[in-house]
């Protein structure tokens, strides 16, 4: 039996784990947002220079209940306020994403209330419905993060086409790489756009991969340019340890490295959803995920679409679980809550399989 009669005003309960991010959120209606806690692992992982997957598990392990505590509190709620729970369950690392995914089935028996799982992916998109005037359909979302680059048609709430996605490295990543090639600390997408700031954008040529597919998305090329562009700038041969050639750029060099390599990924980005905006006329053009914050990305987004274009907060464009509630609201007057015994996880899932309207 669909629910959508007794839906239309709800306070859910989000829970997002899929990374390195622990995070729990109360969200009012699909719009209103009543708390937002996240419990980042920046620090923990900086040091490996990337999110290693045992020591994130075992941190969300540590703080899930605490975060979830402290949600409802924030909220100034009870469980007999909450509706019902939403859960990130693809995709993600598996031990991750299986630590919040047990806390909400547990909190669904436990607590009675109905449950409904949420792509991750798709949640980016979601952040950007938490204001007064949400986006407009048909919507383009232009989604880039650390795990995911792609461009996504939404006819509807649920009704979406992807169009296109990065078939190696997603943007973030890429930044990451970089960052680490040229001594800029983890994550690579602020420390590149801060060093960029005093960098020449032109210094160094770098190119723009070509795909047979016309908003498909490729960074791994751009990655080992802009390492062999490193290389020969400081006089070795592709043989030379890559870790070791931070040690050998100067302040200028390494700013520049950043403009550079900031300007091409970032044209790369603009150029797909540039062609796609004119294809499909959207009325709403949405940037969601972690790389949605890079001002260099808005600038040229600005310049280059004759649209006003939905960003996010910025607190709210990095992984968080209000978009994971928000998502949920909208499924919810639609679907019904999924069997909390049976949920579970899906690391790898593309949204081509998820479209639920």
């Amino acid at each position: 039996m669909l629910m959508s009669d007794k839906l239309e005003k709800m306070k859910i309960l989000g829970i997002e784990s899929s990374c390195d991010e622990t995070a729990a959120s109360v969200v009012e209606d699909g719009r209103v947002l009543l708390s937002n806690v996240v419990h980042t692992q920046i620090d923990i992982h900086a040091q490996y220079g990337g999110v290693v997957p045992e020591v994130a598990a075992r941190s969300h392990i540590e703080v899930i209940n605490p975060v979830i505590n402290k949600a409802l509190t924030d909220a100034n709620l009870t469980w007999d306020d909450i509706d019902a729970i939403a859960v990130t369950y693809a995709p993600g690392l598996i031990g991750s994403l299986m630590v919040g995914a047990l806390a909400a089935r547990t909190l669904a028996v436990v607590k009675n209330k109905p449950l409904y799982p949420i792509h991750h992916v798709e949640g980016h998109v979601y952040a950007n419905f938490l204001n007064e005037t949400p986006p407009e359909f048909p919507l383009l979302a232009l989604i880039t993060s650390g795990n995911h680059t792609q461009l996504v048609l939404f006819h509807g709430h649920g009704d979406y086409e992807l169009l296109g996605q990065t078939q190696d490295d997603a943007v973030g990543e890429a930044f990451d790489k970089v960052a680490k090639i040229i001594g800029l600390p983890y994550p690579g997408g602020p420390s590149i756009a801060k060093a960029a700031l005093e960098g020449n954008p032109k210094a160094y040529a770098l190119p723009k991969a070509k795909m047979p597919g016309k908003y498909d998305f490729s960074f791994s090329g751009l990655k080992t340019a802009a390492l062999r562009a490193v290389q020969r700038e400081v006089g070795v041969d592709f043989t030379f340890p890559s870790h070791e050639l931070a040690a050998r750029l100067n302040d200028v060099q390494r700013a520049d490295f950043a403009a550079s390599f900031q300007r091409v990924a970032v044209e790369t980005l603009v150029d797909k959803a540039e062609k796609a905006f004119h294809e499909y006329s959207p009325k709403s053009v949405v940037i969601a995920g972690g790389v949605a914050a890079n001002l260099e990305l808005r600038r040229q987004l600005s310049e280059r679409l004759p649209i006003e274009i939905d960003y996010a907060p910025v607190n709210l464009c990095t992984d968080n679980a209000a978009m994971i509630a928000t998502l949920a609201y909208y499924q919810a007057q639609k679907i019904d809550p999924v069997d909390p015994y049976e949920l579970e996880v899906i690391p790898s899932l593309s949204m081509t399989k998820t479209a639920w309207a």
